[in-house]
C-alpha cells in the first residue's frame, strides 16, 4: 500500500523527485547530444514531459521554485564572475550601445508590431514590448563551456542583459502606474534611480570590505564557498527590496566579488560545478514545467498570437545583433554569438507576462502566447548560441595551433615548489598556478626535502606537501609529489630541478632565526650560487587572491638578462588572473621593452610605469604600498648584466621597510638555456 501511495503521480516523496531530477540531469545531455539537440533545449523538454503540461510524472512544487530561482540568479552571478574585469572595461562602451539598441529596437517594432496584429491599448502593447526587449542568459553555460566568456562578442552581449532589464524594468513600472493611476508617477522614477545609486554604493563597499576581511582570515575554500553563496543571494534580496530584478543583484555581485575569485582557483572550480551540475539545469527543468504546448491546439487566436510573438520577438533581437555586429565589426559567427545570448527569455518576460494578466493588460491568449514564445526564444537561442560558440572555439583552436607550432612542448614552464612549511604551502602552491600559461599542460613538480629524521620536521614538511598538492588539484593541474631525502635542503632542490629539467624554482622566504642572520639566508644564497634557473623567493601574509596590485622594481639593463621576457610573461600571467593592475618601477629604456612583450603577447592587463632617473628614486615610488599588495623586486646574480653595486644594500632596505609587506624576489634564468622562453609560462 505504501509503496503504491509513493509511486502516485504527480510524485510526492523527496527521495522520488530527487532521484527523477537528477536522472534527468545525468540523462538528458547524453541522449539530446546524439540528436545533436544542444543540452538546455534537452533538459527544457524533459521539463515538458515530466511536468504537469506533460505526462504529470512531477508537480511544480516548492523545490523547482526555490531552485529555479536560484538557478537564474547563479547564470547571472557566473556571467559576471567569469569576465576578466581588463576586458569588461574594454567593452563596457560597446556593451551599453549594444544594450540600448537591442532594447530599443524590439521596443519599437513590439509597439507598433501588437498595435497592428492585436489591436490591443497602447499600454498593453508597450508591455509587450518589454517582454520582446527584456532577455535572460538563458544559453551562457555554452559560452562558459567552450571557454569563450572573455570573448568580445560575449562580454558586449552580457553588459548589454543588465542594460536591458534595467529599461524594462522602468517602462514595466511605469506601464503598471499608469494603469493603475491613470498617470505616470515621475516621482516613483526618481525614487527608484536614488535606491539604485545608494544600493550600488551600499552594497559595493560592503561585499569589497567584508570579502576581503573573510578571505584573509578563512582559507578553508568550502566556507568560502557558503560565504559567496550568502553574498550572492543577499545582493539579490537587497535589490529586490527596492524594486529591482534579483537578477540584477546577483551579476552586481558576481562583479564586486569577481577581483576574489582567480579563474583558476579551487573556488572557481567548485562555483562552476555546484551551478552546471545542479542548480541550472533545475532552473531549466522547471522552464519546460511551465509551458503548456496543449494551448496551441486550444484555439486558432492563440497561435496567432504566439507566432506574431515570437516571429517579432526574434526579428527584432536578430535585426539589433545584426547592427550592433556590423557597427563593431565583427563577422557572421559573432553575430550569431550576440543573438543567441540575447535572444533567450526566462525570468524577466516571466514576470512581466504575469504583472501584465494580473492587472488585466494581458487576455489569457497573449499569456500563453508569452509561455510559448519563452519555449521557442529558449531553443532558438541555445541552437544559435551553441554553432557560433563552436565555430569561434574552431576559430581561436586554429589560431592557438599557429602559435603552439611556434612553441614546443620544452617551452612551457616546468616548475618545481619547495616546501616546508604548513602556513606557507598553499600560497607557495597558489602563486606558482596563477603565473602558468593556460595551455601549460606540464605537471607541477612539489618537493619537500629532508635531511633529517627528527619527527616533527618530517611530518610538518609532509603536511606542506599534502597542502600543495591539494591546492593543485583543486584547479586540476596535475602534480608530482616528491618527500626527498638529500645531504641539504640545496642540494635536494637542485637535483630534483635537474632531474624534472625544471625552469622555474619557488621557494619561501627565509625567516630571520637571529640578528646577524641575513636576509636571504644562507640557503637561499647557496640556491642561487648552486642554480641559474630562475628563482621565485614569496612572502605573503595574505591569501594570494586577495592582491590588488603588484609593484614590479626593476634594475637598470635588466633587458639585457637572458630571462627577461620570461618573467615579464610570468608577472602578466599573475596580473591577468588577479585581476590586478601592474606597476612597472624602471628606467624608461627598460620600460619601453616590458611594454612591448606585454603588447605583442597580447597581455589584457592594466599596467602602468614609474620611471628612475636613479636607483634611489624606487624608494619615492615605493611609499604607497598598501597591506593588499605585492612589491616584487627583479634581482640579480652576481656578475650578471643588470647586476650593481646598488643592488647590495637592498637586502637590508628591504628588512628596515618592508617586513611587513608581501614580497616575491625574482632572479631571472641566468645564461644557460634558451635566451628567451616564448609564451609557455
Amino acid at each position: 500500500m505504501n509503496l503504491l501511495y509513493t509511486l502516485s503521480y504527480p510524485l510526492t516523496g523527496p527521495i522520488e523527485i530527487f532521484l527523477l531530477v537528477l536522472l534527468i540531469i545525468l540523462v538528458c545531455p547524453l541522449l539530446f547530444r546524439r540528436l545533436g539537440i544542444p543540452q538546455l533545449v534537452g533538459l527544457i523538454i524533459a521539463g515538458i514531459f515530466v511536468g504537469p503540461y506533460g505526462f504529470n510524472i512531477l508537480a511544480r512544487d516548492a523545490s523547482f521554485e526555490i531552485f529555479g530561482q536560484v538557478g537564474i540568479l547563479y547564470i547571472m552571478f557566473m556571467a559576471a564572475v567569469e569576465i576578466d574585469m581588463f576586458h569588461l572595461k574594454k567593452n563596457l562602451g560597446r556593451g551599453v550601445l549594444f544594450g540600448i539598441l537591442t532594447f530599443a529596437i524590439p521596443t519599437v517594432m513590439g509597439i507598433f508590431g501588437s498595435r497592428f496584429a492585436f489591436g490591443a491599448s497602447w499600454s498593453t502593447c508597450t508591455l509587450i514590448s518589454t517582454m520582446y526587449a527584456a532577455h535572460t542568459l538563458i544559453s551562457y553555460p555554452i559560452v562558459s563551456r567552450f571557454g569563450l566568456q572573455n570573448s568580445a562578442p560575449a562580454v558586449i552581449a552580457v553588459c548589454s542583459t543588465i542594460v536591458t532589464v534595467l529599461l524594462a524594468l522602468l517602462v514595466l513600472a511605469g506601464v503598471v502606474d499608469a494603469s493603475e493611476a491613470g498617470g505616470f508617477k515621475f516621482i516613483r522614477f526618481l525614487n527608484l534611480i536614488w535606491l539604485m545609486i545608494a544600493y550600488a554604493v551600499g552594497m559595493g563597499l560592503l561585499l569589497h570590505y567584508f570579502t576581503k576581511y573573510f578571505f584573509r582570515k578563512i582559507s578553508d575554500q568550502v566556507n568560502q564557498f557558503i560565504y559567496v553563496l550568502a553574498m550572492v543571494f543577499l545582493s539579490s534580496l537587497m535589490a529586490s527590496v527596492i524594486g529591482l530584478e534579483a537578477i540584477l543583484g546577483a551579476f552586481y555581485a558576481g562583479l564586486v566579488l569577481n577581483r576574489f575569485i582567480p579563474d583558476r582557483s579551487g573556488l572557481m572550480g567548485r562555483i562552476k560545478f555546484v551551478g552546471n551540475a545542479i542548480f541550472i539545469p533545475y532552473f531549466l527543468i522547471g522552464v519546460g514545467m511551465l509551458i503548456n504546448v496543449h494551448v496551441i491546439f486550444k484555439s486558432w487566436n492563440v497561435g496567432w498570437v504566439a507566432l506574431n510573438m515570437v516571429v517579432v520577438a526574434m526579428a527584432a533581437k536578430w535585426i539589433s545583433a545584426f547592427s550592433a555586429s556590423k557597427i563593431f565589426g565583427f563577422g557572421k559567427t559573432g553575430t550569431r554569438l550576440m543573438f543567441g545570448l540575447t535572444s533567450g527569455k526566462a525570468a524577466a518576460t516571466i514576470a512581466a507576462a504575469l504583472i501584465g494578466f494580473q492587472h488585466g493588460l494581458l487576455t489569457e491568449d497573449m499569456l500563453n502566447g508569452a509561455v510559448l514564445m519563452i519555449l521557442v526564444s529558449c531553443v532558438v537561442a541555445s541552437i544559435s548560441t551553441q554553432s557560433a560558440a563552436k565555430r569561434m572555439r574552431i576559430e581561436l583552436t586554429e589560431e592557438e595551433f599557429k602559435k603552439d607550432s611556434e612553441t614546443q612542448p620544452g617551452d612551457f614552464a616546468r616548475q618545481l615548489v619547495a616546501v616546508a612549511n604548513p602556513v606557507t604551502a598553499e600560497n607557495l602552491m597558489k602563486l606558482a598556478l596563477l603565473m602558468r600559461n593556460r595551455r601549460n599542460r606540464n605537471a607541477v613538480a612539489a618537493v619537500f626535502v629532508r635531511n633529517t629524521d627528527d619527527a616533527s620536521k618530517v611530518q610538518a614538511g609532509r603536511n606542506s606537501l599534502e597542502i600543495a598538492v591539494a591546492a593543485a588539484q583543486a584547479v586540476d593541474i596535475e602534480v608530482k609529489d616528491i618527500e626527498r631525502y638529500d645531504i641539504n635542503v640545496v642540494a635536494g632542490v637542485t637535483n630534483e630541478a635537474k632531474q624534472n629539467q625544471s625552469t622555474d624554482i619557488m621557494i619561501g622566504l627565509h625567516r630571520r632565526s637571529n640578528i646577524v642572520d641575513s636576509f636571504f639566508g644562507s640557503m637561499t644564497e647557496q640556491l642561487l650560487k648552486a642554480t641559474n634557473r630562475m628563482v621565485f623567493i614569496s612572502r605573503c601574509f595574505i591569501a594570494v587572491d586577495t592582491i590588488t596590485r603588484l609593484l614590479i622594481l626593476v634594475p637598470d639593463r635588466a633587458e639585457y638578462e637572458t630571462g627577461f621576457q620570461t618573467w615579464v610573461e610570468r608577472i602578466s600571467n599573475l596580473a591577468s588572473q588577479l585581476a590586478a593592475k601592474a606597476i612597472f618601477i624602471s628606467y624608461e629604456t627598460t620600460a619601453s621593452f616590458i611594454r612591448n612583450i606585454i603588447i605583442s603577447e597580447g597581455y589584457a592587463i592594466r599596467h602602468e610605469y614609474r620611471h628612475l632617473k636613479s636607483w634611489d628614486d624606487f624608494i619615492l615610488h615605493t611609499g604607497d604600498i598598501n597591506e593588499d599588495d605585492m612589491f616584487v623586486i627583479i634581482g640579480s646574480r652576481k656578475g650578471s648584466v643588470s647586476h650593481s653595486s646598488d643592488l647590495e644594500s637592498l637586502p637590508g632596505y628591504l628588512q628596515k621597510n618592508h617586513s611587513h609587506d608581501n614580497l616575491v624576489l625574482i632572479f631571472p634564468e641566468q645564461f644557460g638555456g634558451k635566451s628567451v622562453f616564448r609564451s609557455g609560462i
